[in-house]
């Protein structure tokens, strides 16, 4: 592991000017994934500042929705009872999360910025556009049954590793941003970029940029986190599926889907969501959403038996949520 200096702030301002102006910086709060990049030889950076002095750990209920500071930990935020009641979709993503141990040091703004899982990319042996650029793509040749089915593009096929962030997409969350020069709040959906031909750049924060906090509406009470894995704890997702709905005499008003564990941001089913109002609560109306959210899966060599777990996936949650009327 590269040697690295340490220095814990007590000023937002100074440690975003630190890392803003020596690109060998980098932010820890947790480190429950930053550490293990290091470890590995993935990433490198000279100096840590440590942000956990910074006040962004309220996690807030105001008139309009919720606001969660970015280093409020996992299970803090999984374990509030206001969470628990109004969005626990929230909670049940991040109780879905990790292990208990890593749940208790992990921020949630580290959580929304954990790199991919793709076995190629955590190996500096492979070849990897992701961790250099030009390098090709092992995992395209490879063995890639946790990969992508949506999304990829010939340069990276990785998926985005959480839970926490289907959840959000879910629930239309904003990200609260904070640079040296001004603050900016973005859509959870335009702040995950696709790889496309620069598959290195996954997300929009620039040099210096700080996540502060998550910004979630209430949109509805009605909402589920399905995770389908290989196992029933500490793994990553096959498939995953949040669901939140608007409910009226059992008939949908409105809805909104979010997948992981196939492509390389959070995947909203659009299609699925445009159908879905007007319909009512049945099965045919749940399978028929569910063909419509596999439209655009383009599965790899290992990975196509994921096409007919999102569709299972997706009735499933879609099923819980409506026996729970």
């Amino acid at each position: 592991m590269q040697p690295f200096s340490y220095a814990k702030v007590t000023s937002q301002e100074t440690a975003i000017a630190t890392v803003e102006q020596d690109k060998t910086a980098a932010f820890i709060a947790g480190g429950t994934d930053l550490l293990g990049l290091m470890k590995d030889g993935v990433q490198t950076a000279n100096i840590l500042i440590d942000i956990n002095s910074l006040p962004l750990a309220d996690i807030e209920f105001l008139a309009n929705g919720i606001r969660i500071g970015a280093i409020s930990r996992m299970s803090d935020v999984a374990f509030h009872p206001q969470i628990q009641e109004c969005y626990p979709v929230i909670s049940q993503a991040l109780l879905q999360s990790a292990s208990p141990q890593l749940r208790n040091m992990a921020t949630v703004g580290g959580n929304l910025l954990q790199r991919v899982r793709c076995g190629y990319f955590r190996d500096p042996v492979f070849s990897c556009n992701k961790r250099t650029p030009g390098l090709g793509c092992s995992a395209i040749t490879g063995y890639n049954r946790m990969h992508a089915i949506f999304g990829a593009s010939e340069h990276c096929i990785a998926v985005h590793p959480s839970d926490l962030a289907v959840a959000l997409t879910a629930l239309d969350a904003v990200i609260c941003i904070q640079g040296a020069e001004k603050a900016r709040r973005v859509s959870i959906h335009d702040f995950y970029l696709l790889p496309g031909e620069t598959p290195a750049n996954e997300t929009l924060l620039q040099p210096g940029e700080l996540i502060v906090a998550i910004e979630v509406a209430d949109f509805a009470h009605k909402s589920h986190y399905l995770k389908v894995r290989d196992r029933a704890s500490y793994e990553f997702a096959l498939v995953s599926v949040a669901v939140a709905l608007d409910i009226e005499q059992n008939i949908i008003k409105s809805a909104r889907i979010a997948f992981g564990g196939v492509a390389p941001k959070p995947w909203r089913a659009w299609e699925a969501e445009e159908f879905l109002p007007g319909k009512p609560i049945n099965e045919a109306t749940f399978t028929a959403a569910a063909a419509l959210a596999i439209k655009e899966a383009k599965p790899q060599t290992h990975n196509e038996f994921k096409i007919e777990l999102v569709k299972r996936a997706l009735v499933r949650a879609l099923s819980v949520v409506a026996e729970r009327l």
